[in-house]
């Protein structure tokens, strides 16, 4: 509605354009113009000048290896051995190979597959043969389920019960890795060394900051400002450092003048030939050290 009015206001102003003969007429309805578009037209977003963009970061879910720590996968699983409850049992030692085939991970329920890893996940953290409920081995085998079930939802995304369960045992496993880590430190360093890990904690409140625009921009135009003010101020340096020897030649030259001066005179002399000497090596000095810095360059 505000664009069709506007459109009408500037055809009857034009459609008349012709009949305006006295100049005084003319700009009062220019100026009206004037007023009219500054009423109508309103900024709603602030367009800045500065080469800056920001772009929002792509959000990782919670599932994610990128997000749990976890670095490597669950790897490729060895079908062909027996499941861990027929590893002990002497009469299929001797079985018939086909026999030996039936009580494979390959026949049997995947459930089968998956408390083998287990097994083999806790054996890299156990503290001996009977342990099988330390923090340690409770950590092995979150992980041996947080990587399968990783692998799952890579397959079914949309399985929501199993990544509601997962983020769950991340969380679980997060929290005993806090306490392990307080309780003690080496053994929580053999641990996450063991399993591939790598320790994400949760942020601390008071340091935690969302994820937005404007303090986005705002971080990113003070970085932009202090990076301008330090441009100049190195330029600013390095023209100073190219008038030193200008300066101290110029310098001799007056002190040399106030030490004559000083002697026509008949004064008291504040000038000596110390301070002449002194100025004198700081400008040999200086001009050895442009010689270095210059042979450097070429080479």
């Amino acid at each position: 509605m505000g664009s069709l009015s506007h459109r009408l206001f500037l055809g009857a102003l034009f459609k008349n354009k012709d009949k305006l003969c006295d100049v005084r007429t003319h700009l009062e309805n220019v100026n009206n113009l004037c007023r009219f578009l500054h009423k109508h037209s309103v900024n709603y977003s602030l367009k800045s000048d500065l080469p800056i963009k920001w772009f929002r970061p792509e959000k990782i879910p919670c599932y994610k290896p990128a997000k749990s720590g976890d670095l490597k996968d669950l790897g490729q699983v060895d079908v062909k051995c027996l499941a861990p409850s027929f590893q002990d049992i002497d009469e299929l030692k001797s079985a018939d190979e086909n026999v030996k085939k039936l009580f494979t991970l390959e026949f049997l329920p995947y459930k089968s597959t998956v408390s083998h890893l287990r097994q083999e996940y806790a054996n890299r953290v156990k503290r001996h043969e009977f342990d099988d409920d330390s923090p340690e081995v409770r950590v092995a085998k979150m992980t041996a389920d947080i990587r399968d079930m990783q692998r799952f939802v890579e397959t079914f995304p949309h399985d929501k019960r199993t990544r509601v369960r997962l983020k769950e045992t991340i969380d679980k496993r997060k929290r005993l890795l806090k306490r392990l880590r307080t309780w003690d430190y080496k053994c929580f360093e053999y641990v996450i060394e063991k399993l591939d890990l790598i320790y994400k904690p949760y942020p601390l409140s008071d340091v935690y900051k969302r994820i937005e625009r404007k303090r986005s921009m705002r971080m990113l135009t003070n970085t932009y400002c202090q990076n301008i003010v330090t441009d100049k101020l190195t330029k600013y340096k390095e023209e100073l450092n190219s008038q030193k020897e200008s300066y101290l030649v110029h310098k001799i030259e007056t002190l040399k003048w106030i030490m004559k001066e000083e002697a026509y005179c008949g004064v008291q002399p504040t000038i000596t030939e110390d301070h002449l000497k002194a100025v004198e090596a700081e400008l040999s000095k200086l001009r050895e050290s442009m010689k270095t810095e210059t042979t450097v360059i070429n080479e």
